[in-house]
């Protein structure tokens, strides 16, 4: 079937969906159509701006593959760095004549062997393709806190920083530590803003530099590739990625014990005053959540401007939150650095499949994919960072490359297979869905994640992993090359 009839759709303009259509017309396709909900690229990295906001995958390491940049300035990347890059990028491979932006895609119906989509704006499509690349991390969580509407300061969720409103001279509360939280506390503390971090169950820290690229380094990086790829160190990076995932696999590993230990001494050496060390320590195992990379926060929390809050909070009201031990703690602006509901994926889209079939039933118990990229009944409709998809400190742009390289195969299966007359279909068996799904729920119950003690947005509704529960190296292997018997293979009229 020629190209120009065959039509693909990416939803989402993020890192995954431009690789998406970056290696697309690469692969000569090009009847390609990107719906992005917002007004520009950058998918997580457009979302957050907040103060202080850094990557915690080495720079060098979280770049396409393809387009690797000479010109990072520090060790980790910056959030407005990164968005930065992927603007350049979209510009460089001009996928950004592909993107219709402020379209929202509210449901996709697999109809006659072609996917009919509607658009919140009104408007339709039809694709053969539909690739869905709309993240994890984009649907906020802000917990319901009484007498939030009485408060006279600003307030906002993280993801959504309000840049109009002022910091210096006020205090600013931050809820919630993750990686977000911590970051933010960091930042503002440096600048000598009053902060108070309110933690409910504090995390264990990895330490790490950041240090910068010098002018002359990065000029280094642009005359000779070798010289990147030296600094790189591909190897190292891959193997540290190994050790990484088998700590999480298997607690009692070397791996696990040295990562374990340097979050210990990270937190004893750091933190001289015994009562807040004690309620900086975390309850659980470390890496139980996912771990905290932070060159600088134990030494901003104990800054005479930052207070760590402990107690559990009650209520907030006109000037400040008070928390249940009765104290009130006054503060001009409350930061929720509440994180994401990370099960939801593509929703509130709806999509629906062969059958009748709907995402909200397939998904009554848990988000679940074959491999994280198919789904039983929902016939060439592919996911980029899917359900159970490796989750980590590690870089999630390669591991959306390797998907891309398994759903690639399988589009040109489809594309090989639907002529002008007749429409080739295909989507995993239900019995190869369910016996994956099995065999990683059993394998998730052996990781850190559900052995350590934690409560974290790994876990799914009933308290499983909802991610890879083997090795870096297993997910390499089994992207290679689909399995087609695992795939039911439907025809249909053109």
């Amino acid at each position: 079937m020629s190209e120009q009839s065959f039509r693909v759709v990416i939803i989402g303009a993020g890192m995954a969906g431009v690789l998406a259509a970056i290696k697309l017309q690469q692969a000569g396709y090009d009847n390609i159509a990107i719906y992005e909900k917002a007004d520009r690229v950058g998918g997580t990295w457009r979302e957050n701006t907040y103060p202080g906001l850094t990557c915690d995958v080495p720079s060098h390491h979280y770049t396409y593959s393809f387009a690797r940049n000479p010109d990072w300035s520090r060790h980790l990347p910056s959030g407005a760095e990164i968005q930065g890059y992927f603007k350049r990028t979209t510009k460089q491979y001009a996928i950004d004549k592909l993107i219709q932006f402020n379209t929202e895609v509210t449901q996709a119906e697999f109809v006659d062997g072609l996917w009919q989509l509607e658009l919140k704006d009104g408007g339709r499509d039809s694709a053969n393709i539909v690739v869905a690349a709309t993240g994890v991390l984009h649907q906020i969580s802000q917990p319901a806190m009484a007498g939030l509407e009485r408060f006279q300061g600003a307030h906002f969720h993280t993801a959504r920083w309000d840049h109009s409103v002022a910091l210096e001279g006020r205090r600013v509360a931050v809820i919630g530590m993750g990686s977000t939280g911590v970051q933010i506390i960091s930042e503002l503390s440096a600048r000598g803003i009053e902060v108070s971090h309110f933690v409910r169950n504090p995390q264990w820290i990895m330490p790490v530099q950041n240090g910068h690229y010098s002018e002359q380094e990065r000029q280094a990086f642009r005359s000779d590739p070798k010289v990147l790829e030296e600094a790189m160190d591909f190897a190292g990076y891959t193997a540290s990625v190994e050790v990484y995932t088998q700590a999480l696999i298997d607690p009692d590993s070397e791996g696990a014990k040295i990562m374990g230990q340097a979050c210990l001494d990270n937190l004893n050496n750091s933190v001289k005053d015994a009562k807040l060390r004690q309620q900086l320590t975390p309850d659980h195992a470390p890496m139980c959540k996912r771990l905290i990379f932070s060159p600088d926060y134990y030494q901003a929390i104990q800054r005479s401007n930052a207070h760590l809050v402990r107690s559990d909070i009650e209520c907030i009201e006109e000037h400040g939150i008070r928390t249940r031990d009765g104290v009130l703690h006054g503060c001009d602006v409350i930061a929720f650095a509440t994180g994401f509901r990370a099960d939801q994926f593509m929703r509130p889209m709806q999509v629906i499949g062969i059958d009748g079939v709907d995402l909200n039933s397939l998904w009554a118990k848990r988000p679940s994919a074959y491999l994280s990229v198919t789904m039983p009944y929902m016939p060439n409709f592919f996911m980029l960072n899917g359900p159970n998809g490796p989750v980590g400190n590690f870089s999630l742009i390669d591991i959306a490359e390797l998907q891309w390289g398994y759903i690639a195969q399988l589009i040109d299966v489809v594309r090989e297979g639907t002529d002008a007359d007749t429409r080739l279909a295909l989507y995993p068996s239900k019995q190869a869905t369910d016996d994956f799904d099995a065999m990683r729920v059993e394998a998730a119950k052996k990781t850190i994640w559900y052995t350590g003690g934690c409560q974290s947005w790994y876990l799914d509704a009933e308290g499983i992993p909802a991610s890879w529960p083997w090795n870096y190296s297993r997910f390499v292997e089994v992207m290679k090359t689909p399995d087609l018997n695992k795939y039911v293979l439907m025809t249909g009229a053109a």
